[in-house]
C-alpha cells in the first residue's frame, strides 16, 4: 500500500494529454544524418567538377591532335580550307597549333578572326586554380573562348612535338558541366535521403523505441506505482539499453518497497499517536505516586527514588516527542561542555549496570569533558550500555557478570568515546542492518531502534557512531562528537543519591 501523502501523485489531465511533437530524437537524427551526407557531397563536389572539366578539355586536345595528323600526310603539309574546317568541327575546336623544335605551327587555322581567349595550361595547374576553374566556367559569362595547352600523346612524323594548343568555345563545356553538376546534386540528395532513412529506421528500432518504452514505464510508474503495467518490460538485451532496463526495474522494485514501508510506518505513527495521550496520563499518575513516596521518609525509598524520578522525567519527554520522532525529526541539540564521568554514571544506572552484574569501567579522568546536549548524550549512552548488558545477559542469563570499558581521546578537535564490552559479539546476519530501525535488532523481540536512535542523535551533533570491531571477545563502538574541551580544574560532583522534590505536576496530553 502506498502512502496517500506520497509525493508521487498521479499526473494531472493536462500532463496526461501532453502531445508528442514530431521533433523527437528519431526526427532529429534523420535531419542530422541527411545534413551530414549533403555536407560530405558538397566537400567532394569541387574536385569532381574540376576533374570533369579537365577531362573534357583533354578529350578536345586529343581529338584535335588526331585531326592535326592529317596535315602531316597531306601534300606540302597543308590541307584546303574546307578540309581544315571539317577537321576542326569534327574535333570540336576552332584552331590547332603545334610547337615542335621551338617553332609554333598553326596546323588547323580558324575560319576567321577570333577574340582573345583565356588560357588553361593542363601541363601545370596549382590546386587552387584547378578547384576554382569549374566555377569560373559556370559563372564567367557566355560566348567566351578558351585556349588549352597540353603535352602530346601521339607520335608525329619527322618532328618532336613539345605541346599541342587548341582554341575552343567554352559554351559546350559550360552546358555539360552544368548537366554533370545537376546529376551530382541529384545523386547526393538521393544518397542523403537514403542514408538518413536507413539511420532513422535503424536507430528508431534499436534505440528510440526502447527509450520510448522506458520513458512510458517511468511516466506510468510516476502516475501510479502500484500499476503492474508501470513496471518496465525487460528485453534481455546485453547492451546499455538492457542495463538501463534492468536498473530501472530494480529501482522501481526498491521504490515500491520503500513506499510500502513508509505507508506501514505512517500507520504505525497513527497508532502511536492514539497511545501517546493515554501513556502521558499514566506517567503523570506515576509522578504523583513518586511524590507521595518521597514524603514517607523511608531511607530505602529515598535511595531508589532519584533513579525513578529521572526515568519518569525522560519517559514523559519521550512521550511528548514521539510524534516528532515518528516524522524522523529530532530536536536540534543544545550543546555545552559537560563532564563525561557523571553522565556515564547516570547512564549506567538507567541502563541497569551494577557492580554485581555487568559493571561500568570508566577509563578516563573524572575531569574530562565533551561538548554535547546533556539529554541527548544520556540517551545515546543508555542505548549503548543497555545493548551491551542485554547482549551479555542473553548468553549467561540475568545478573551475569561482565564489563563495559569506556575511554575518551581527542583527535583534531574531535572527542572520540570508545565503548568496549566483553559480550558474545554481533552475529554476521545483523551487521549489514545494524543501524537500521526495526531490522537491526540482535536479540529476539528487540525493535532495533536503540543503535538507530543513538546514531541519529550523534549525527545530529555533527559526529557519528560507528562499530569498530566485533567478535567472540566482545564489540567495540566509537562515538565521535565535535569539540575537544579542556578538562575541569577540579573533579565534578556526582549526582546526589537523595530524592528530588518536584515543583509541580507534569502536563497531561
Amino acid at each position: 500500500m502506498v502512502d496517500a501523502a506520497s509525493p508521487l501523485q498521479p499526473e494531472t489531465p493536462r500532463e496526461r494529454s501532453r502531445p508528442h511533437l514530431p521533433g523527437g530524437l528519431s526526427t532529429r537524427l534523420l535531419m542530422l544524418t541527411s545534413l551530414f551526407v549533403i555536407l560530405a557531397g558538397l566537400l567532394v563536389l569541387p574536385p569532381l567538377l574540376a576533374a570533369f572539366e579537365e577531362q573534357w578539355l583533354l578529350d578536345r586536345v586529343r581529338a584535335a591532335e588526331l585531326a592535326s595528323l592529317v596535315t602531316e600526310v597531306a601534300p606540302d603539309g597543308k590541307v584546303t580550307r574546307e578540309i581544315a574546317q571539317k577537321l576542326t568541327e569534327g574535333a570540336g575546336v576552332i584552331s590547332v597549333t603545334i610547337q615542335s623544335d621551338g617553332m609554333r605551327r598553326l596546323v588547323l587555322p580558324p575560319p576567321g578572326a577570333i577574340e582573345t581567349p583565356y588560357l588553361v595550361d593542363l601541363r601545370s595547374q596549382n590546386p587552387g586554380s584547378w578547384l576554382t576553374a569549374p566555377f569560373q566556367t559556370l559563372f564567367g559569362g557566355g560566348g567566351r573562348l578558351v585556349r588549352v595547352v597540353a603535352g602530346p600523346r601521339f607520335t608525329h612524323i619527322g618532328a618532336s612535338v613539345e605541346f599541342v594548343e587548341i582554341v575552343t568555345a567554352d559554351a559546350p563545356l559550360k552546358q555539360e558541366l552544368l548537366t554533370y553538376f545537376l546529376r551530382l546534386a541529384g545523386i547526393t540528395a538521393f544518397a542523403a535521403a537514403l542514408a538518413g532513412l536507413l539511420v532513422y529506421f535503424s536507430l528508431n528500432l534499436f534505440l528510440v523505441r526502447p527509450m520510448q518504452r522506458i520513458t512510458l514505464a517511468m511516466e506510468r510508474f510516476r502516475a501510479d506505482p502500484e500499476d503492474p503495467r508501470a513496471r518496465v518490460a525487460l528485453s534481455h538485451r546485453h547492451d546499455e539499453i538492457g542495463r538501463a532496463e534492468e536498473e530501472l526495474g530494480r529501482m522501481q522494485s526498491d521504490l515500491v518497497t520503500a513506499l510500502n514501508s513508509r505507508a506501514r510506518l505512517a500507520s504505525l505513527g497513527e497508532a502511536v499517536a492514539k497511545i501517546n495521550h493515554d501513556l502521558r496520563n499514566m506517567l503523570t499518575s506515576a509522578q504523583m505516586a513518586s511524590d507521595r513516596l518521597a514524603a514517607l521518609g523511608d531511607p530505602k525509598v529515598a535511595q531508589a527514588l532519584p533513579r525513578l524520578e529521572r526515568a519518569l522525567d525522560r519517559a514523559i519527554t519521550l512521550a511528548s516527542d514521539v510524534m516528532a520522532y515518528g516524522k524522523s525529526e529530532e530536536a536540534a541539540p543544545v550543546t555545552r561542555a559537560l563532564p563525561i564521568w557523571p553522565a556515564l554514571e547516570m547512564a549506567a544506572e538507567d541502563a541497569g549496570l551494577s557492580d554485581a552484574g555487568v559493571r561500568l569501567i570508566p577509563c578516563m579522568a573524572p575531569s574530562d569533558q565533551v561538548v554535547a546536549d546533556p539529554e541527548q548524550l544520556h540517551r545515546i549512552l543508555v542505548n549503548l550500555l543497555r545493548n551491551a548488558r542485554e547482549a551479555i545477559e542473553a548468553v549467561d542469563g540475568p545478573g551475569a557478570a561482565g564489563a563495559v570499558a569506556v575511554d575518551l581521546r581527542q583527535e583534531d578537535g574531535v572527542s572520540i568515546m570508545r565503548l568496549a564490552d566483553d559480550g558474545p559479539g554481533i552475529p554476521d546476519k545483523a551487521k549489514a542492518n545494524l543501524f537500521q530501525p526495526f531490522v537491526g535488532s540482535v536479540r529476539r523481540g528487540g525493535t532495533g531502534l536503540g543503535l538507530a536512535i543513538a546514531r541519529e542523535l550523534a549525527q545530529g551533533h555533527g559526529g557519528d557512531l560507528t562499530m569498530v570491531e566485533t567478535g567472540s571477545n566482545g564489540s567495540v563502538f566509537d562515538l565521535s562528537l565535535p569539540g575537544a574541551p579542556a578538562p575541569l580544574a577540579s573533579e565534578p560532583t556526582l549526582p546526589p543519591k537523595t530524592p528530588r522534590r518536584r515543583s509541580g505536576k507534569a502536563k497531561t496530553g
